[in-house]
């Protein structure tokens, strides 16, 4: 407690509300490790995560005590809110960690409590605090990629639960895999829904490199980790004889999830070119760039679970290829966090949280 109440005020008062993406962003990369039988880095970044994800619940604590009004003016902004919907993300995907690398089902089953809570919480927040504020901003400055973080953060719910079922005794199995089904048909309904605004702000509204952040990678994450939890419900399908009778269902809308999903890969590419390289919009280390790192792992393993669920052999390639472009953005992402702790231990100037 006494180290984190050095952190430099500036740095705590505008400590980004969407911080959590870097244990959303761990969490993936260290359960793909696992899924491609890389035990060590798994666990390795299973140790890094948890350690995180205890610091950065003390640091959003510390900023609620102590800077009240911008934390909660955070909440209840179209742009930052959304961005705490990465603390109900981040607590699935180390509850799922706790349950495929240390097999501890009790650990899977506390996250999953916290993420349920902080998901009713935020969702019932935010949005209510969106529709009945007095002053809201346009389209084209209200909305962007983040606001999908809320069909992330309800897909990761949908995830932990599709694992918890294949673990858990009858009822408690049927019960899990119709909760994760519902979750999982709600966060589908959720991403029309925002894509459709966030689409016709991309082509009618002018776009200039600073409106393009890193978050808008989630428009990729939020259907890549909604095709982890199709797959998951189509392994599920055996012990939930709904499930079955669902299986063409959840089979073509999980293939739709992930078609689109990969289509949206080059078209970020592309404009994060024009971005950097044609506008010359400088690159420097942003705690929002996690948001883009935790949708090519999840890429990777959404890929890989697809795959073994249907019998995609011809996708096998996939999964290795995202996986390691994946690491080596952690890797950089990584570095920037290092590089700016090195900063405050130094004394230089706060850095952007």
């Amino acid at each position: 407690m006494q180290q984190a109440s050095r952190f430099p005020p500036s740095a705590l008062a505008g400590l980004s509300p969407a911080y959590f993406g870097m244990v959303m962003a761990t969490g993936i990369v260290s359960i793909g490790a696992w899924r491609l039988g890389l035990p060590r880095l798994a666990w390795g970044l299973f140790a890094i995560n948890a350690g995180v994800y205890a610091l950065l619940w003390l640091l959003y604590a510390l900023r609620l005590a102590r800077y009240p009004q911008r934390f909660l003016g955070d909440l209840t902004d179209h742009l930052s809110g959304p961005g705490f919907f990465t603390m109900v993300a981040a607590s699935s995907i180390l509850g799922c960690q706790f349950l495929l690398l240390a097999g501890s089902v009790r650990g899977g089953l506390l996250l999953w409590g916290v993420a349920i809570v902080l998901w009713l919480a935020l969702t019932y927040t935010v949005f209510t605090a969106f529709t009945v504020k007095e002053g809201k901003p346009t389209l084209d400055r209200g909305i962007s990629g983040g606001w999908l973080l809320a069909v992330v953060a309800t897909q990761s719910i949908a995830v932990l639960s599709a694992l918890l079922a294949a673990h858990a005794a009858q009822p408690y199995k049927l019960e899990l895999n119709f909760f994760a089904l519902s979750m999982w048909l709600w966060g589908g309904m959720l991403y029309i829904w925002m894509m459709s605004l966030i689409f016709y702000r991309y082509t009618f509204f002018e776009f200039s490199p600073a409106d393009l952040s890193p978050p808008y990678w989630i428009n990729m994450g939020a259907m890549a980790i909604s095709t982890l939890a199709g797959s998951l419900l189509s392994i599920n399908a055996v012990d939930a004889p709904y499930l079955l009778s669902l299986q063409p269902f959840i089979k073509g809308f999980t293939v739709f999830y992930w078609a689109t999903g990969t289509w949206w890969i080059p078209m970020l590419l592309v404009l994060g070119v024009w971005r950097h390289v044609y506008r010359r919009f400088p690159l420097h280390y942003d705690p929002l760039y996690w948001g883009a790192v935790f949708p090519l792992g999840m890429y990777a393993t959404s890929t890989l679970e697809m795959a073994k669920a249907m019998g995609f052999g011809f996708l096998g390639f996939l999964p290795k290829l995202f996986f390691a472009i994946a690491l080596v953005a952690w890797l950089g992402a990584f570095a920037g966090v290092a590089h700016n702790l090195w900063r405050l231990a130094h004394g230089s100037r706060a850095p952007s949280t």
